[in-house]
């Protein structure tokens, strides 16, 4: 059975959707389960102004983009890295290991299902956050 906080989450999806004017995007799917994701990404001076995102997937993949897209708003990219790496350290050491910034993962990560979700999404971010061959704009760099 579901989680209703799962459904809670992923069931806001006020940053779901097309970013036209975006600096930075990427699509990445899954091998493992299938799951599809786009990400779109204003970066301003190192920051993150808007964060949108399409995705055909799980609702535990749903819930994990949701609720990074409304914490990495307005957040330097450097701080998402950081998450990035946490989250990366989380899975290998199987501990809760979110800082308090981070702290709603912590939460949705002892759900069944969250962990690869929340794994590959932060995967996702090193790998946007690293490659600016997808930059469209100079005034993100």
């Amino acid at each position: 059975m579901i989680d209703k906080e799962i459904i809670k989450i992923a069931s806001n999806t006020e940053n779901h959707g097309v970013l036209n004017n975006h600096t930075h995007s990427s699509k990445l799917k899954n091998g493992l389960c299938g799951d599809e994701m786009i990400i779109y990404l204003i970066l301003q001076e190192g920051t993150i102004k808007d964060f949108k995102y399409e995705c055909e997937s799980c609702i535990y993949c749903q819930a994990s983009v949701s609720l990074l897209s409304r914490k990495a708003k307005n957040k330097p990219i450097d701080k998402i890295k950081v998450f990035a790496k946490q989250a990366k350290k989380s899975f290998q050491n199987k501990k809760n290991s979110f800082g308090k910034e981070w702290k709603e993962f912590d939460n949705i990560k002892k759900k069944k299902n969250t962990k690869k979700n929340i794994f590959w999404l932060s995967k996702f971010i090193i790998r946007i956050s690293k490659n600016h061959n997808h930059c469209r704009s100079k005034r993100c760099c």
